[in-house]
């Protein structure tokens, strides 16, 4: 008996809610998610400061190394 690991074709992924919509529904609902956060008064707003820290953190971590023994190479 085979189990989904032992066979050779792929697992498809079934599209259920939010992934079965076509881009553009998808969109539109992201949309309205947002407006609603930012008209209730809970949506973040980066200041100048904090974007500069956050793309400052992002670069650190692009060159983070993943072991000593990579230092060493």
């Amino acid at each position: 008996m085979q189990t989904d690991k032992d066979s050779a074709q792929p697992k498809v992924a079934s599209k259920r809610g939010f992934a079965s919509m076509d881009p553009q529904r998808q969109r539109e609902i992201a949309s309205l998610g947002g407006k609603a956060a930012h008209a209730s008064g809970k949506a973040h707003e980066f200041n100048t400061a904090e974007a500069r820290e956050a793309g400052r953190k992002g670069g650190r971590a692009g060159r983070r190394q993943s072991s000593p023994s990579a230092a060493a190479e």
